[in-house]
C-alpha cells in the first residue's frame, strides 16, 4: 500500500496551532516534532541552570528564559522550545511567545534527545546572529559540552566533567561550577 507524502506546515500555521494546542511542539522546516515530558532530574537541572544564569544576568539587559518561550531560528526555518536561553536583543515584553535570537543556550539532554542536541540544533542555533555558546547538560552523568564562539567567530567545542567550571558567554562573573547546576540531584 503506497503512503501519501504529508505536505509541509507553513511556520505561519505551526504558530497559530501551537497556540490553541495543550502540547508543546518544535517546528523544522515544515515539520511538526511533538514534545515528550521530562524527568524530575532534567526539571530540577533545568530550574538550576535558569536560576544560575538569572542571578549572572540581573541588572543586565538581557532576559533570560525557561521552557516555554519558543526560539525562531530564521535561518535554519526552524522554532524550538530550548530548556533555557539568555536573550540579548530589544526587550520582548507583553504577550510575545517568540524571541529572534540568543547569547547563550541550554538544552539538558537525555538518551533519546542527545544526538538530535548534537546534531540539528547544533547546526540551527549555529546560525543565529548573536549565539555566544551552547550548552548541552547531560542529565545522565556530571557532564556539560560547551560549543562556544572563539574570538575568531570560530566554534569551539569542550567538555567539563566533575569540579570543573563553566564559562558563561555574555556575562563577566566567574565560570559556573558544575557541581551547582547539578544541586538536589543524585549526581550532584
Amino acid at each position: 500500500m503506497a503512503h501519501a507524502l504529508q505536505s509541509p506546515v507553513h511556520l505561519f500555521d505551526y504558530l497559530s496551532a501551537e497556540e490553541a494546542s495543550p502540547r508543546r511542539h518544535e517546528y523544522v522546516a515544515g515539520s511538526i516534532h511533538a514534545m515528550t515530558g521530562g524527568t524530575m532530574r532534567h526539571n530540577r537541572i533545568t530550574g538550576n541552570a535558569f536560576k544560575l544564569l538569572s542571578l549572572r544576568f540581573d541588572g543586565t539587559p538581557c532576559q533570560v528564559f525557561i521552557n516555554d518561550m519558543k526560539l525562531h531560528v530564521q535561518a535554519a526555518d526552524s522554532v524550538y522550545y530550548p530548556d533555557v536561553f539568555v536573550y540579548c536583543g530589544s526587550a520582548i515584553a507583553g504577550d510575545q511567545k517568540l524571541a529572534q535570537d540568543a547569547v547563550l543556550i541550554v538544552e539538558v539532554s537525555s538518551d533519546s534527545t542527545v544526538e538530535i542536541d548534537r546534531r540539528e540544533k547544533l547546526a540551527a542555533y549555529q546560525k543565529l546572529p548573536g549565539i555566544q555558546a551552547y550548552w548541552i547538560v547531560s542529565q545522565t552523568e556530571k557532564q556539560v559540552e560547551l560549543h562556544a564562539r572563539d574570538a575568531t567567530g570560530r566554534w569551539q567545542a569542550m567538555a567539563y566533567t566533575g569540579d570543573d567550571h563553566l564559562p558563561v558567554a555574555g556575562s563577566a562573573d566567574e565560570p559556573v561550577p558544575l557541581a551547582q547546576l547539578y544541586a538536589g540531584t543524585d549526581l550532584a
